[in-house]
């Protein structure tokens, strides 16, 4: 019943960026930094009364952690964002998203979890589907490549070091220091790029807080719940929902080769997943 919960969890948090990523995509014409700030102000109207009405040591336990990870977060985030200027919205959540690729090495160099040659073999059809969904069609710059490694390989220590955190800190702590760092961050940088939102745009804006809060906190709970090896494959399916709202609310078009990486990405985790499960079972 835990790794399952694990699973919806990160389901329900993956969801809830893609739909995040969906709205930065509409907001195109604010500074990244500006972004980055909005982003802190929508989570932490959630966090800090929170730990605040749950009395919640503020400051945590893992004090180094807890700040390492903020910091990480605040990289990898505005390294994402920065793709997102120079990359297509798709292509930037797909190279992205190979940090479940780098978690797993992180995972198996630092916290010692053993990762079978099958499940490689299996992270690469996932991410070779990735791929396939986007490409590296005409027009891909440099530096946008260069952000989204960044980010993909800060994203995929951000879960190994959840993961050594444990259930030792509460979610709302591990977020709110993530979200306190961000908005110092976003918010000194943007004084000199600000762009003041119309009512729609301040909403919006503050809705990234909002869903960003939502996959922020089931994505450390499904950390905290079980092995980064085999939770971090689900991150692949942020794309697969990245392509379904892009089909609904932006009108774009996929084809055939699109339906085949998704298939692919699906095949890869979902296998995964099993292979994982039943190493699992029979080490009990």
């Amino acid at each position: 019943m835990k790794n399952n919960s694990a699973i919806y969890y990160m389901i329900f948090s993956v969801l809830a960026f893609a739909i995040m990523n969906s709205v930065v995509k509409y907001l195109h014409g604010f500074s990244v930094y500006q972004i980055v700030f909005f982003r802190a102000i929508g989570t932490l109207l959630f966090t800090v009364p929170l730990i605040l009405k749950k009395r919640i040591p503020i400051f945590g336990n893992n004090k180094k952690l807890l700040l390492f990870r903020g910091v990480l977060g605040v990289f990898s985030l505005t390294c994402f964002f920065q793709t997102i200027q120079y990359l297509p919205m798709g292509t930037a959540v797909s190279l992205r998203y190979t940090s479940p690729i780098f978690a797993v090495i992180f995972a198996a160099i630092f916290l010692k979890e053993s990762i079978q040659l099958v499940q490689w073999f299996l992270f690469g059809i996932a991410f070779v589907g990735v791929l396939i969904i986007k490409g590296f069609g005409a027009g891909i710059q440099p530096i946008g490549l260069l952000f989204a490694f960044l980010s993909a390989v800060s994203l995929g220590l951000i879960f190994v070091v959840i993961r050594k955190i444990g259930t030792t800190e509460n979610p709302f702590i591990i977020i709110n220091y993530f979200m306190v760092l961000a908005l110092i961050f976003g918010g000194v940088l943007s004084i000199n790029t600000w762009s003041n939102p119309d009512f729609l745009e301040f909403l919006l804006l503050l809705s990234l807080g909002v869903f960003g809060y939502v996959g922020q906190l089931y994505m450390t709970k499904a950390f905290q719940a079980n092995e980064t090896n085999a939770i971090a494959p689900l991150k692949y399916l942020e794309v697969v929902f990245t392509i379904i709202i892009g089909v609904s609310w932006f009108g774009e078009i996929y084809n055939g080769w699109t339906l085949l990486g998704v298939f692919l990405i699906l095949l890869g985790l979902f296998y995964n997943l099993f292979v994982n499960k039943k190493s699992s079972a029979g080490k009990k």
